[in-house]
């Protein structure tokens, strides 16, 4: 669970490149209606909340239709995805990308539910998400963040080739005021050295 900014994603879309984006246990595509009631049931965790920037706590039928139609709009240099079991369809999570500021970084963001945690899916996700980036889109680097007390996410972003720079503060909704975490970097060299994800890993 990366430190993510929803409130960059008003017009953010998947369909700013072609969807959908394959792993071996996760495909990432478009947020549907008929996603509502899992969506709802998987953010509606303390935990998760208190791991992002904006997720509310309590998270109401009404934020998860928000953010289903929020995916769907249209904005440069972002796409926002459902994580999905390749198995079964059902929608884990959520991932995207999105400009910070216009011009500047493009910043990673995802969450798994609960039941979902510890099994690499989360990885795979993020990958396929990297994968998507730098593919379909001009960007020379992507920018990361956890929670500092969130090794989980940390050791997600490290094993999909990002690289730590700093730390700093955030304010987080879910934990209710400013938190510490790690910031990290993905420049598009390091991922084109590192395209064969979990060769020599």
């Amino acid at each position: 669970m990366v430190v993510e900014r929803d409130d960059l994603l008003d017009e953010s879309s998947s369909a700013a490149a072609p969807l959908p984006q394959e792993a071996v246990r996760v495909r990432l595509d478009r947020p549907r209606a008929d996603d509502l009631a899992d969506l709802v049931f998987l953010a509606n965790n303390k935990t998760v909340a208190a791991n992002l920037a904006t997720m509310p706590h309590p998270f109401s039928l009404s934020d998860g239709r928000a953010m289903i139609a929020k995916a769907n709009l249209h904005r440069p240099d972002t796409a926002c995805f459902a994580i999905r079991l390749k198995a079964t369809g059902r929608l884990i999570g959520i991932a995207r990308y999105a400009n910070v500021e216009p011009g500047g970084p493009i910043h990673v963001g995802y969450w798994l539910g609960e039941p979902f945690w510890g099994q690499g899916l989360a990885t795979e996700a993020v990958h396929a998400l990297v994968d998507h980036a730098f593919t379909y889109h001009d960007i020379e680097e992507l920018q990361g963040s956890c929670r500092v007390t969130n090794p989980a996410s940390r050791r997600v972003l490290v094993k999909s080739g990002f690289q730590y720079r700093d730390q700093a503060m955030i304010r987080s909704v879910g934990a209710g005021g400013s938190v510490p975490i790690e910031r990290y970097t993905l420049e598009r060299a390091v991922w084109k050295s590192l395209k064969g994800w979990g060769q020599g890993r």
